[in-house]
């Protein structure tokens, strides 16, 4: 939502510390197994001087091992008119810790923190990148920010990624007075390592000789495993905006009065448009669609980073009169038009992305990093993306669905979870007709309907040019060599929410040809590969984040000639973790085999015990997906 938002989670600096043995020889041997690199010492010093006025003071320094680590050798550091960034000092030491380089604020480059789609926006950044000449090399930052925003609080992570190892974290916050007093949320920390105290309005955390974490495959995020913080004020500023909010519903007050209000009005021309849009309509969901649709035809997204932190939309009359809008500026000018036909909306805030991430249910501050509109109807709710000028209305896909979100209304706040696609939800079916021919070649038809999440995955190949489509698909079937893409026709039924495809497709040698023998592999069009990692001492629970259902159909037809000598076995397996299934029918006659597979893996978070028994399973189904077809050329 604001590149403000970095402060947050963005807390990768370094600093310098003449108390240091900053040689690479210093560091506990402990500390160097399977890293790329060691924080020395990350520590920040907070001092709340008063509701607007916050001080803090950041010293890192990080040894870099190999080329791994070299993000630690981009330097940024965001700002803005309420950020002032004081006291700037870089080091670069070698592997001995003798000082190599000295980095001055003017050799700073001073970047617009705009991400490509921002049209305004008052954030910047302070950048500079070292380019190593040796490893190992450590680099050191301190600098002090001077701020009168206290919405945002910054995050405090023990271990700051995977394959670090930290010599020494700390954190203290000094207020100067009780209603200074920060909340903290304390994430995995575990007492052994991290120590804690509070004394003199000082509230400190400190944790020494921290092991390196690995990434593991199917597992939690990254932030649910390690030892972090969050702080918050119930009393905060934000760009000159006094908020006091103790609990969600009053934040979402603050919201609907601070950000919101008067935001809505539209041009007396334009809101005769959206009621002669549905004229004679009076089912307030036909009316959503309509409006839905109209926005979609005649928007566009660009961020628009400004006004109150970047969390205050546009107005719904500039929005108009422009076109354009970001998430929260398109979100609430469709509110606006859906007020206007009578409809009612809530401006409604979330964590999107791809992964899924919940706000922080018992912590309310401000958090988020997108708006959505949620539209009541009977009960239930639907969601909308107003950014998104392709997805059919109430559809969200992965990029919002599942997840807590801060619906905000008049009366406040309220935390309510968006639409969940579950399992068999996220579907694909495959139907195919196929032959092979007595030389090894394969070609027929396949069709494909997608829903869910698969429909989200499926659905935007229908915009792709002709070229990448074919590179997609060739992609896609990567098992199959020498394909060629013919036919291709797509059908995107937005009501049903379901995309179909159709593919004409041949290929040269699929069968293989031994003496008087033929082989094939059965499942040339959906056949799943996947196997996890294999770990000797697997470390987290198993994640399967997103369920889904598979069911492939397919009518093969056998080269003239030949007959089946062996078929594959029909397997059946099914466990917690979902079932798989294939069968096979031998037509004689016909000389025909139809084929039926299905595949459900189910979403869920399972022990760490549980890992290997799943890896166990989707070997099963990899082992079967490549099951062969036998045939034998008929000599008689």
């Amino acid at each position: 939502m604001r590149l403000l938002y970095i402060f947050i989670f963005l807390i990768s600096f370094f600093s310098t510390s003449q108390d240091l043995d900053l040689s690479f020889k210093a560091i506990n041997s402990d500390l160097l197994s399977n890293v790329n690199s060691v924080v020395r010492l990350d520590q920040m010093k907070m001092h709340l001087k008063a509701t607007d006025e916050l001080v803090y003071t950041v010293n890192k320094v990080v040894t870099v091992i190999n080329k791994n680590a070299d993000y630690h050798s981009r330097v940024q550091i965001p700002f803005d008119r309420e950020h002032k960034i004081k006291n700037l000092q870089v080091y670069i030491y070698d592997k001995a810790g003798k000082e190599i380089l000295k980095i001055k604020k003017n050799e700073f480059k001073d970047l617009s923190a705009a991400d490509g789609f921002s049209l305004y926006t008052d954030d910047r950044v302070l950048y500079y990148k070292y380019t190593p000449t040796a490893y190992p090399y450590t680099i050191s930052l301190d600098y002090t920010i001077e701020t009168s925003d206290t919405a945002f609080l910054p995050s405090w992570y023990f271990i700051p990624n995977y394959l670090t190892s930290v010599e020494k974290s700390y954190l203290e916050v000094k207020y100067d007075n009780q209603d200074l007093k920060p909340e903290i949320k304390e994430f995995n920390l575990d007492e052994l390592l991290v120590a804690k105290s509070e004394k003199a309005q000082t509230l400190t955390y400190e944790a020494n000789d921290l092991v390196p974490i690995e990434y593991e495959v199917l597992g939690p995020s990254f932030s649910d495993r390690v030892p972090r913080l969050r702080l918050r004020l119930k009393k905060f500023s934000l760009k000159g905006e006094i908020a006091s909010a103790e609990n969600w519903k009053e934040l979402g007050l603050w919201m609907n009065e601070a950000l919101l209000k008067g935001q809505k009005e539209l041009p007396t021309e334009t809101i005769q448009i959206a009621k002669e849009l549905v004229n004679g309509i009076d089912d307030d969901l036909e009316k959503a669609k309509v409006i839905y649709k109209y926005v979609q035809e005649n928007t566009r997204y660009i961020s628009v980073q400004i006004g109150i932190g970047g969390w205050k939309p546009i107005s719904a009359i500039e929005v108009d009169r422009a076109k354009y809008g970001d998430c929260k500026g398109l979100s609430n000018y469709t509110q606006a038009l859906l007020n206007a036909v009578g409809v009612t909306s809530y401006y409604t805030v979330i964590w999107a992305g791809e992964k899924k991430k919940n706000l922080v249910s018992d912590f309310s501050s401000i958090q988020g990093n997108h708006a959505i509109l949620a539209i009541p109807y009977k009960g239930d709710y639907y969601w909308i993306d107003c950014t998104s000028q392709v997805h059919p209305f109430g559809f969200v896909g992965d990029f919002t669905d599942d997840r807590l979100a801060l619906v905000v209304t008049s009366e406040g706040g309220e935390l309510i979870k968006t639409v969940a696609y579950v399992n068999e939800e996220n579907y694909q079916k495959t139907n195919a007709e196929f032959a092979i021919a007595e030389n090894g070649a394969i070609s027929g038809k396949v069709k494909i309907f997608t829903g869910g999440i698969q429909y989200d995955e499926h659905f935007s190949l229908a915009r792709k040019n002709h070229e990448d489509i074919i590179k997609y698909y060739k992609d896609y079937w990567s098992n199959i060599n020498n394909l060629n893409v013919n036919d291709i026709t797509f059908e995107n039924d937005v009501t049903a929410i379901e995309f179909s495809e159709s593919v004409s497709v041949d290929a040269t040698d699929y069968a293989k040809k031994t003496g008087e023998r033929m082989l094939f592999v059965v499942n040339p069009f959906n056949k799943n590969t996947f196997v996890p990692k294999r770990y000797r001492t697997r470390q987290t629970p198993l994640v399967i984040g997103r369920g889904y259902f598979d069911k492939d159909n397919f009518e093969i037809a056998l080269p003239h000639g030949y007959e089946v000598e062996a078929l594959p076995k029909a397997v059946e397996l099914e466990n917690e973790f979902g079932k798989y299934s294939v069968s096979f029918n031998l037509d004689a006659t016909k000389k025909i085999v139809t084929y039926t597979r299905e595949l459900l893996i189910k979403e869920g978070t399972y022990p760490k015990e549980k890992y290997q028994t799943y890896r166990d399973f989707r070997k099963q189904i990899s082992r079967n997906d490549n099951a062969k077809i036998v045939l034998l050329k008929n000599t008689k």
